[in-house]
């Protein structure tokens, strides 16, 4: 006769952290450091790609070293190529063999790749160790700092493999954005736009009327600072507002996804030559477009969207060497897919998003009439 005893682990975990907008943030890191931001850590551990390394992994590094901080530096070849279980294993070897244990703390210096890849690493070391992240994309800032989803890319799926960490504080260096190629900066937009998108009307229609103060549409960077600022706070509030009520998404945070169902395939077929930004471009496009297909948004809306989008300088067509087939296919691995059958989420108007009669913020769409829009948004 069998017997069973009860494991009875309820808890309360206050994930609660900061975030900071600013220019120039290391004097804050290291002040809240001295100040006991974090407790019972000895080591720390920079981790950042081979581009952010020079700007600022270094710099750092000789900072907090020069403030008596035991720390090391650990880099990885730029690119969301590099986002992968593979350089996550090479760095935890790294970590290892430098006799790094569970008193250590990550800090995270980059972008979204970086953030992504070492939030995952963080959330996994020791069974999870404390982080920092520090941003220095837009990219980041809009998405990647925000909300504690972390993972990796595999040759199946992207984002599928990971955890929900949370990092202890979040650092946004607006002066770094000053750095970026126009495209990189550009591509983190696309994030931007599909905030106001799903939940901010008057925010669309502010990036409307100012997106020639931060960049023109042939790709010139203009930065107004006073812009920039007010974006990076409000992709802060969109975000956090979302995840406050869906940390780990059970439904509400699927709307984040909004776009991702086809961008996250464009830019897994593309072989990374789309940027994440790029890709979620054409898939805000194909969203709209099939959203009016279905009536949940009037086609002078679509439309409002794919001229945003345009205004940023992002991509709104499909590429050629890209095959419907291949696309819709590939749309078959996105983490929203259930029983097989590939699901959106979708705009209701600018500033919404559809909720369906099943209290689900997605819905799956037939094969068939996604194929058809495709078809359709090439022959126009």
């Amino acid at each position: 006769m069998s017997k069973s005893f009860e494991v009875t682990l309820q808890k309360v975990v206050d994930h609660s952290y900061l975030i900071e907008i600013g220019e120039h943030l290391f004097a804050s890191l290291i002040r809240d450091l001295q100040q006991g931001l974090l407790t019972g850590i000895s080591k720390y551990a920079i981790i950042t790609d081979s581009t952010v390394e020079p700007l600022y992994g270094r710099p750092l590094l000789e900072l907090l070293r020069h403030e008596g901080f035991q720390v090391e530096l650990f880099s990885f070849p730029a690119g969301e190529s590099s986002k992968t279980r593979e350089t996550k294993a090479i760095l935890e070897d790294q970590l290892l063999s430098h006799a790094y244990g569970r008193d250590c703390c990550i800090i995270a210096v980059g972008g979204g790749a970086v953030t992504d890849l070492a939030g995952f690493l963080a959330g996994t070391f020791g069974r999870g160790v404390p982080s920092l992240n520090y941003a220095t994309t837009l990219l980041a800032a809009a998405d990647a700092s925000v909300g504690g989803k972390t993972g990796v890319n595999t040759p199946v799926a992207t984002n599928l493999i990971g955890v929900f960490h949370q990092p202890r504080k979040v650092y946004i260096d607006l002066a770094a954005w000053r750095t970026l190629p126009s495209r990189e900066f550009r591509s983190g937009l696309a994030e931007t736009i599909k905030h106001a998108c799903l939940s901010d009307e008057q925010f669309f229609a502010y990036l409307e009327a100012n997106m020639d103060r931060i960049v023109t549409e042939d790709g010139e960077l203009i930065l107004d600072a006073g812009v920039c600022e007010h974006i990076a706070l409000t992709n802060c509030r969109i975000k956090y507002e979302v995840v406050e009520q869906d940390e780990h998404e059970h439904n509400l945070r699927q709307i984040l996804n909004l776009g991702h169902t086809a961008g996250r395939a464009l830019e897994a077929l593309s072989g990374y030559r789309l940027l994440h930004g790029e890709a979620v471009a054409v898939g805000l496009v194909i969203q709209a477009k099939l959203g009016v297909k279905f009536g949940y948004m009037t086609e002078e809306e679509a439309n409002r969207v794919v001229a945003l989008l345009k205004k940023a300088g992002l991509p709104t067509e499909l590429p050629e060497y890209i095959s419907n087939r291949a696309l819709v296919d590939k749309m078959y691995t996105d983490k929203k897919v259930r029983n097989g059958r590939i699901r959106f989420v979708f705009q209701e108007g600018i500033g919404r998003m559809k909720l369906f009669a099943d209290g689900s913020y997605s819905v799956p769409v037939e094969e068939s009439e996604v194929m058809e829009l495709l078809e359709e948004i090439r022959g126009s």
